[in-house]
């Protein structure tokens, strides 16, 4: 199979995404959709919990042998973590405390980053935004591999590769791709990180902090949870650029896998998407959408027609002298 051969360039396209249109239609139609906008209250103490329970089992690992650390960081650290990563993204649309408490929510990234050993609250928040606001963009939407990735990860062994190695180019792309001037807050969430970091290491010992970084790694590489990363907006579909995952691992992911909904209404948290498609069902249903996570990274691996490459882009906006985007007058 590892002769097979993915696509050879991106699935560019000269429309608007989706879920603007989509949005206002359902606005339109169900009002009461507005009524599920805001936080979720129960999300600051699910992730208090978290974190506890994050540092006591660093606490409890550290004489632990190594195999038995690297275990327990894969199977169960990292899923906290992952979960932990997801409420980061939860925490970057202000669903801890609200739009009114801007400063509160990022205080509170701090903190719920503090098992994951990398600071990156601030930062995701920087990009994220920009890929809600500008999907498929060649320029501004970062989530996108780039495409040095889609030419050396094109067949089955590579792009088993290529899923070990998804934190690293989802961390370090942005840095590459989308350069950008470096924050006050991002340099907090850094020192208090790296405070946090140093004191698992003296207090706890090397293997406690292995634990919570490893587990970071792990399970967002080859990892059931990181099925989710593939799910999203990899082109299972020839023409769809969004997909929904209705199964039980969103009780993990804070529904993030309600994504075409997630993106229709970036200012409803997680646990209340699902009303979304229950009060607008119509909207939903015809789209394709997974089943299963662990089937996405089985078909991203050996199905062909799937790989970095697998992704709807768009052109650069460019406005000519008459206030008329390019991009549209190209498709018409």
């Amino acid at each position: 199979m590892g002769a097979h051969v993915s696509r050879t360039d991106f699935e560019w396209v000269y429309t608007e995404e989706p879920h603007a249109t989509r949005r206002k239609e359902i606005l339109e139609k169900y009002p009461e959709v507005k009524k599920l906008m805001g936080p979720d209250p129960r999300l600051k103490y699910i992730v208090t919990v978290m974190v506890i329970v994050q540092i006591v089992s660093a606490y409890l690992v550290s004489d632990a042998t190594w195999l038995t650390v690297i275990l327990l960081a894969y199977c169960f650290g990292g899923t906290i973590n992952h979960s932990l990563s997801l409420a980061i993204h939860e925490i970057a649309h202000n669903l801890a405390f609200g739009h009114s408490m801007p400063m509160a929510n990022r205080i509170f990234g701090f903190f719920a980053n503090l098992p994951l050993g990398v600071p990156m609250s601030v930062s995701f928040k920087k990009y994220h935004l920009e890929h809600h606001r500008y999907q498929g963009d060649a320029e501004k939407d970062v989530d996108i591999p780039s495409k040095i990735e889609g030419r050396l990860f094109c067949n089955t062994f590579t792009k088993l590769i290529w899923l070990f190695l998804q934190p690293y180019f989802y961390t370090l792309r942005p840095l590459f791709m989308r350069p950008k001037p470096l924050t006050l807050l991002e340099v907090i969430n850094m020192v208090i990180q790296f405070s946090f970091d140093y004191a698992i290491w003296y207090y706890f010992g090397g293997k406690a902090l292995v634990y919570l970084v490893s587990g970071t790694f792990l399970a967002m590489g080859i990892h059931p949870m990181s099925g989710h990363f593939i799910s999203e907006h990899y082109m299972f579909v020839k023409g769809y650029e969004t997909y929904s995952y209705y199964g039980p691992l969103n009780l993990l992911a804070w529904n993030v896998g309600y994504h075409n909904e997630h993106h229709d209404f970036p200012y409803i948290a997680g646990s209340r998407l699902p009303e979304i498609r229950k009060i607008a069902p119509e909207y939903y249903e015809n789209l394709p959408y997974h089943t299963s996570w662990v089937k996405v990274l089985w078909d991203f691996v050996f199905d062909p027609k799937i790989g970095p490459y697998a992704r709807i882009r768009r052109p650069v906006k460019q406005v000519d002298q008459n206030g008329v985007d390019a991009a549209q007058q190209q498709s018409q």
